[in-house]
């Protein structure tokens, strides 16, 4: 009989590039019974732009692509964090009453795998209420991100607390995965005696690759994400152009855009709209499609105010890289060390970059094509010998053995 996993989601939408189409399937393609538990808002699921599904996915547990999905409408915790780290400390079971904690001590699991800090807090409930009927069950806590964030402005009361929370979720938890070498020092840190495993956000390698030329005059820049003042300030994107524009012939690609959640839309000014291509939110995969016509990639994070953007290494940074594409950042520390190791792109030397700091990058390597040519050979070179998904998922697969035996 195939092991029961069980994810826990707070926060993400069930379709999460992560979370569904490369965990959750990886798991289930090696024949384990794989469960997750996601939130709904306002009684939907979202996609993930936060769009919500209004035609389809209406069932309150359902089976898609062989992962069965049991919904909850969200909760919102952080409103309760004192009393949740109540719960915590308490070290008791029957404090945990939240409908995600429920619901997954009734899948009665043989492990259970949390995806966010309070996701986290529902594997603790579980654990504890299964422990207390004889039941023992491992709990992987899946760190997208640092939470809390020491360099966040959330005040340092609610740091405080949250960091308490977490220092005790971890005496219970039986394992870490995280997404960069820097978060895992940190936890080290934290609790030197948890194992920590860092499985990269990396795509699956590219079917049918073609090497990129660089022998047109122009230049084509790609965002692939959301288009917000957090992550790809428009903006800044725009300004970019524009200054660009007045030295040589750059095009802007944006795959994605704004979320659902954004009433206003994307306005391009007049004098750029022949320059900008708006490609939406396409299917993950059809994103190498869209990145055949991308000659560099942009991945511009505030790494001064956040610990997480310094530590950073998103999935379009992989997305980039998987497609040949050599990737332009500001110094955020992990993404940094990896191009500069590997010759795979362009770092801009400050933590928070401006439009002018990125165009003067852009202009030099736009007169320098062998330069890029040779960045997006290293890209994917890299993608093919370390980072693609079957090297993350040969990861995954040791670390379940080693938490529920050799047998499986």
């Amino acid at each position: 009989m195939s092991k029961k996993i069980c994810f826990l989601v707070a926060d993400h939408p069930f379709l999460d590039a992560r979370i569904f189409k490369k965990e959750a399937k990886t798991l289930y393609h090696q024949g384990y019974d794989v469960t997750m538990i996601v939130p709904r808002r306002s009684g939907f699921l979202f996609d993930i732009d936060g769009t919500p599904f209004r035609d389809t996915f209406q069932g309150e547990s359902f089976v898609y692509e062989g992962i069965k999905m049991v919904t909850y409408e969200q909760i919102d915790f952080e409103k309760k964090l004192k009393l949740l780290n109540y719960h915590v400390q308490s070290g008791k079971a029957a404090h945990f009453t939240d409908p995600l904690t429920k619901l997954g001590t009734a899948q009665q699991a043989d492990i259970y795998h949390a995806h966010e800090f309070f996701s986290l807090y529902a594997g603790v409930g579980i654990k504890r209420k299964l422990g207390s009927k004889g039941k023992s069950v491992p709990l992987i806590y899946d760190s997208h991100e640092l939470v809390p964030d020491p360099e966040s402005a959330i005040g340092e009361a609610k740091k405080r607390t949250m960091r308490k929370m977490l220092t005790a979720m971890l005496q219970e938890t039986d394992y870490v995965i995280t997404v960069s070498e820097s978060i895992k020092s940190w936890y080290n840190a934290v609790h030197p005696r948890i194992p920590v495993e860092v499985i990269f956000n990396s795509p699956p390698l590219t079917p049918e690759y073609k090497p990129k030329t660089y022998n047109k005059s122009s230049l084509v820049l790609g965002y692939e994400g959301i288009v917000n003042r957090t992550r790809g300030n428009v903006e800044k994107l725009f300004l970019l152009l524009d200054i660009c524009k007045r030295h040589f012939d750059l095009h802007l690609n944006i795959i994605g855009g704004l979320s659902h959640s954004t009433k206003d839309t994307l306005s391009v000014p007049s004098h750029l709209k022949t320059n900008v291509h708006q490609k939406g939110w396409i299917p993950y995969e059809d994103i190498p499609l869209a990145m055949k016509e991308v000659d560099i990639g942009l991945v511009d994070l505030d790494a001064k105010h956040s610990l997480n953007n310094h530590y950073a290494v998103p999935n379009k940074f992989f997305s980039y890289l998987n497609n040949g594409v050599p990737v332009l950042v500001n110094r955020c520390k992990d993404m940094k060390d990896i191009i500069r190791r590997y010759q795979c792109g362009f770092v801009v030397n400050k933590e928070v970059a401006s439009a002018a700091d990125y165009a003067e990058a852009l202009f030099h390597l736009s007169q320098h094509k062998e330069q890029l040519s040779q960045m997006s050979e290293n890209a994917r070179r890299i993608m093919e010998t370390y980072y693609h998904w079957g090297i993350m998922e040969e990861k995954l697969m040791a670390l379940y053995k080693k938490l529920l035996g050799p047998d499986r």
